[in-house]
C-alpha cells in the first residue's frame, strides 16, 4: 500500500496502519495517520483532513511550539485533541545544543541518542502517551498523531502502537525509517539550514543538515533499549510505565486489528 500521502502544507503525512500482526488479524489501514504540524495547511489540505473523518488528533508539541505554529482547523472541526501544557524535561535544550555544538553529524547523532534515551520516562511523554492509548481505545474514527516534523516524538508513539498490535519488529523499524524520504529531506534542507544559521551564525554541512532532518535506526533502538533496561521489556514499559491494563489492551486490539 502507498503510505506517504501528499499534502500541500503538511509534512511527512502517512498511514501507519495496514501491517501484518503476530495474531494474523492485521492492523487496519485508513485508521492510523501520522504527520508533521498543520500550521501551514492549505484550504485544500483542510478539506482533505476533514474528509478523513478524524475523531482524535494527538499533538505532541511543546506549548511554545503550538503557540509559534498554531494548528489550522477546518470548518465544523469536532475531533478530540490531546496535547500538554507541561514542559518536557531535557538535559540539553535544542537551542543550547546548537550554540555549543560543532554542528557535525556526530554531534547531531549524540544529541538524538540522548533525546531518545530520555524520552520514554519524561513525565510529559508518559502523560501524553498514556492519554493517547486511553483515547485510542475509545475512539470510533481515524486517529492522527503529530509533532513538529512528525519524525521523533511521533516516531516513538507510532512504534509503540505497532508493538502493542503485534507488528513485527522489522516492519516497525521500516515504518519508522519512511521519514527518510529523499524528497522530504531535499525540500526541508534549505529551511532547516537557514534556521540553524540564524541561531548560531554558522552553517552546518549539507550532509549534517540532511542527517538532522532524518531518523536513524539506532535512535528508535535506543528508546526501546531504555524501556527494557527500566521495565524489563517494551511490554513492561507499556504496562507499568503507561498503565496499559489487560482490559485496555483488549479494547485496543479490538479497535486496531481487523
Amino acid at each position: 500500500m502507498t503510505r506517504h500521502i501528499a499534502f500541500e502544507g503538511i509534512e511527512n503525512f502517512r498511514d501507519f496502519g495496514g501491517y501484518g500482526t503476530a495474531c494474523g488479524r492485521g492492523l487496519k489501514a485508513g485508521r492510523l495517520y501520522r504527520s508533521g504540524h498543520h500550521a501551514r495547511a492549505s484550504e485544500a489540505d483542510l478539506a482533505r483532513l476533514k474528509d478523513l473523518g478524524l475523531s482524535l488528533i494527538v499533538d505532541l508539541r511543546r506549548p511554545n511550539e503550538r503557540e509559534r505554529d498554531p494548528s489550522r482547523r477546518w470548518a465544523g472541526f469536532g475531533a478530540t485533541v490531546i496535547d500538554s501544557d507541561a514542559e518536557q524535561e531535557r538535559t540539553v535544550e535544542w537551542m543550547e545544543f546548537l550554540r555549543d555544538s560543532d554542528l557535525s553529524i556526530e554531534a547531531f547523532r549524540r544529541y538524538m541518542l540522548n533525546y531518545y534515551r530520555a524520552a520514554p520516562t519524561d513525565p510529559r511523554y508518559v502523560d501524553l502517551y498514556s492519554r493517547y492509548f486511553l483515547a485510542l481505545a475509545e475512539s470510533d474514527g481515524p486517529v492522527l498523531v503529530h509533532c513538529a516534523a512528525g519524525k521523533d516524538r511521533t516516531g516513538v508513539i507510532c512504534a509503540l502502537t505497532h508493538h502493542l498490535a503485534g507488528v513485527h519488529d522489522d516492519d516497525i523499524m521500516a515504518d519508522y525509517l519512511l521519514t527518510n524520504d529523499p524528497a522530504r529531506i531535499a525540500a526541508r534542507s534549505e529551511t532547516v539550514g537557514g534556521l540553524i544559521f540564524e541561531a548560531t551564525g554558522r552553517r552546518p554541512t549539507e550532509a549534517a543538515v540532511a542527517y538532522a532532518i532524518s531518523v536513524d535506526a539506532e535512535f528508535l533502538a535506543e528508546s526501546f533499549a531504555a524501556m527494557r533496561e527500566r521495565f524489563g521489556s517494551v511490554d513492561g514499559y507499556l504496562d507499568a510505565g503507561l498503565g496499559l491494563t489487560p482490559a485496555l489492551r483488549e479494547r485496543l486490539h479490538e479497535r486496531l486489528l481487523g
